[in-house]
């Protein structure tokens, strides 16, 4: 079983920096991606941003890439998201999950485990 636990979400004003954390709970970590999406109310969980476990591979959705960067602490089984230059359309519940299917799916449905959220506000 694999738990996934988000924290450092918060207020912050535009153009600012919000750091995420994920601290992830599994007995091997090796084949999975972790990656964050991001949902709003009344929309569908869109994909921000993945990296593998193993490797140094990382996918960005267009809307974050060159502001957000995702990374790992493999020591301490994290996965972190980085945001910068944060704008006011960023403001969601951010979801840290995991997957064990190939690298490169964006689709929601291919995540098998999901954290509970953790809500990141910009404000103008």
């Amino acid at each position: 079983q694999v738990q996934l636990v988000e924290s450092g979400g918060g207020l912050v004003q535009a153009g600012g920096s919000l750091r995420l954390s994920c601290a992830a709970s599994v007995r091997t970590f090796s084949s999975y991606i972790l990656a964050w999406f991001r949902q709003t109310p009344g929309k569908e969980r869109e994909f921000v941003a993945a990296i593998r476990w193993s490797g140094a591979s990382t996918s960005y959705a267009d809307s974050v890439q060159g502001r957000f960067t995702i990374s790992r602490d493999n020591a301490k089984n994290t996965v972190y998201l980085q945001m910068d230059s944060v704008k006011p359309e960023d403001t969601a519940v951010y979801y840290c999950t995991a997957s064990v299917r190939p690298w490169g799916t964006r689709a929601s449905a291919d995540y098998n485990y999901w954290g509970q959220g953790t809500q990141g506000t910009v404000s103008s």
